[in-house]
C-alpha cells in the first residue's frame, strides 16, 4: 500500500544560493522589503514553517506555488503575514512622541478651532504606534484647552493580522514598556492573563487599512500634521528610503511634522523640510507656503 510522506515531519534541505535570490527578488518586487544576507535564516524559517503546513518540500515548487495563479495570490497573502510583522510597543522610541507632542503643542496655538488634527502612523505593525500618538494628541489638546475640530489618526500596514490586532486594540503587558504610570491608568482597562485594552476614547480616532508602501503614491492621505514613519525604513534600499521619504514630505500640510527613526537614513535632504534641532530625534517640519502641498 503507498503512503503520501508527511513532510511536516520531516526537515527540509537547506536554501540554496540561487534559491534565496530568487525569493529575495520577489519580496522586494512585490513589497520592497530586501531581505539582506545575513536574514537568509529568518526566510528560511518563514518558509519553512508554511511549506509544512502545505506538506511541501521543495522551495521551488512553493515558489512556482506563490507565483501562479488566484491561488498563488491567496497564499501570498497567507505568507506575506509571516514575514512583514514587526515587533513593537507603546512609545517605543520615548523623545519621539514627546517632540510630537511639543510639536502639536505649537501647532495649536494660534490653529483655527473647527481644523481637525491629521496624523498617519505608516507601518504602523499592530498599533500600539498609533495609539501611542493618540494619547499625546489628547495632552496636547488639554494643554491647549480643547480644540472643537478634533483629530483623526490613520494607521496604515501591510499585514492584514497586525491591523485586525490594532482594531481589536488588546495588548500584553509587555508592550506597555513606554507609556507611564498615569498613561496606563487613564488609556488602558486591565483585562485577565496580564491583557490591556485601550480606551474606546483613543480607538475611535484611529482609522486602520492595509497599505503596500510601494503604493504609497496612491494613498489617498494628505496634509497631514504629523507623519511617524520608525522602524520601516530600515528593511528598504537606500534609494528607495529617498523615494519614499520624498513622497511622504509632500503629503504634509505646511508646518507639518515628519519623524522618522533615529539613524534610518543619514545622506537625505528634501527642499521643502527643515530638519529638528534635537539630537535626540530625527523629524523634519514642513516649510511654510501660501499654497496647498507641491
Amino acid at each position: 500500500m503507498q503512503t503520501t510522506q508527511n513532510w511536516s515531519l520531516q526537515p527540509l534541505p537547506e536554501m540554496d544560493g540561487q534559491q534565496f535570490r530568487q525569493w529575495q527578488t520577489l519580496l522586494e518586487a512585490r513589497t520592497g522589503v530586501c531581505v539582506s544576507d545575513q536574514r537568509k535564516t529568518f526566510l528560511q524559517t518563514s518558509l519553512g514553517a508554511r511549506m509544512r503546513e502545505l506538506n511541501m518540500a521543495d522551495y521551488q515548487t512553493y515558489f512556482e506555488h506563490v507565483t501562479n495563479g488566484a491561488a498563488g495570490a491567496v497564499e501570498w497573502s497567507a505568507l506575506i503575514e509571516r514575514l512583514t510583522v514587526r515587533e513593537t510597543s507603546f512609545m517605543r522610541h520615548r523623545p519621539s512622541f514627546e517632540a510630537v507632542g511639543r510639536h502639536l503643542d505649537l501647532l495649536l496655538q494660534g490653529r483655527d478651532k473647527e481644523r481637525p488634527l491629521q496624523l498617519w502612523s505608516v507601518g504602523c505593525a499592530s498599533g500600539e504606534e498609533a495609539y501611542s500618538m493618540a494619547i499625546m494628541v489628547e495632552q496636547s489638546l488639554r494643554r491647549a484647552g480643547g480644540h472643537p475640530g478634533g483629530y483623526g489618526i490613520w494607521a496604515t500596514d501591510i499585514s492584514h493580522k497586525a491591523l485586525e490586532q490594532g482594531r481589536t486594540a488588546v495588548y500584553p503587558g509587555a508592550r506597555l514598556g513606554g507609556l507611564n504610570e498615569r498613561e496606563r491608568r487613564e488609556w488602558l482597562q486591565p483585562l485577565a492573563n496580564d491583557r490591556f485594552e485601550v480606551a474606546y476614547a483613543l480607538r475611535d480616532r484611529v482609522c486602520f487599512a492595509r497599505v503596500n508602501i510601494l503604493e504609497l503614491a496612491q494613498a489617498p492621505i494628505q496634509d497631514l500634521d504629523i507623519i511617524f514613519c520608525q522602524n520601516l525604513l530600515i528593511y528598504f534600499r537606500r534609494w528607495r528610503r529617498r523615494d519614499l521619504l520624498n513622497l511622504l514630505a509632500r503629503r504634509l500640510a505646511p508646518g507639518g511634522m515628519l519623524v522618522i527613526g533615529l539613524g534610518e537614513i543619514v545622506d537625505w535632504n528634501n527642499p521643502l523640510l527643515e530638519r529638528l534641532p534635537d539630537d535626540q530625534v530625527q523629524a523634519y517640519v514642513r516649510r511654510e507656503s501660501n499654497g496647498r502641498l507641491e
